[in-house]
């Protein structure tokens, strides 16, 4: 798998992390450290997949208004999309969206939130360049050569407000929620080996 020269690097920094086939930056990950990368982020996300609600805590960080459309949060609710839904004649979604790009782990029965957004035209958002899908790409590219499945989509939640700083808002307090690895607020909380810091 062909990373950047800042992804090398990332690898140098931590080669406890990976085996190496030779000494280009060809990287070969692991099926034992994708699963524990992954296990990682399941166990933060788990009780929050079974609903806020049970989370009374976690509302106290938000005023009142973001706490309801928190609690009000259920990605598993919503409609899921192929990653390259952008290339259908019509777009299922339209104005402005939270955007979910997630991952169903089999073994687990259970789902990786990787990555949260916001956009103004949910239709046009994820056409063209997009830093998640080079993460995307990178990873689904370790999953295949460690022979592990992937079951990734994309969500659109349209209940959010039409303001863009209060969507903004309500974006960046999911994300300190849910801490997606593939966000750029977290990646090095998770360690994340299959993003760039090139932007």
């Amino acid at each position: 798998m062909s990373f950047s020269q800042h992804q090398g690097e990332f690898f140098k920094k931590n080669d406890h992390l990976f085996t190496t086939p030779n000494t280009s930056q060809e990287i070969s990950l692991s099926r034992e450290l994708i699963e524990q990368w992954q296990n990682r982020i399941q166990l933060h996300q788990s009780s929050l997949f079974k609903g806020l609600g049970e989370n009374h805590e976690q509302g106290s960080f938000f005023d009142n208004q973001a706490t309801n459309q928190i609690n009000n949060f259920e990605p598993l609710k919503l409609t899921p999309l192929s990653l390259s839904f952008w290339r259908w004649p019509k777009s299922p979604n339209h104005g402005p969206a939270i955007y979910l790009v997630m991952d169903r782990l089999e073994r687990q029965d259970s789902y990786l939130m990787l990555y949260i957004g916001e956009t103004i035209a949910a239709e046009k958002r994820w056409k063209g360049e997009h830093d998640c899908k080079y993460y995307l790409a990178n990873y689904s590219e370790a999953l295949q050569e460690a022979r592990m499945n992937s079951q990734l989509s994309i969500r659109f939640w349209a209940d959010v407000p039409k303001s863009t700083p209060k969507r903004r808002q309500l974006e960046q307090d999911l994300i300190q929620l849910w801490l997606p690895p593939f966000n750029k607020e977290t990646r090095n909380r998770w360690e994340t080996p299959f993003t760039s810091d090139i932007k």
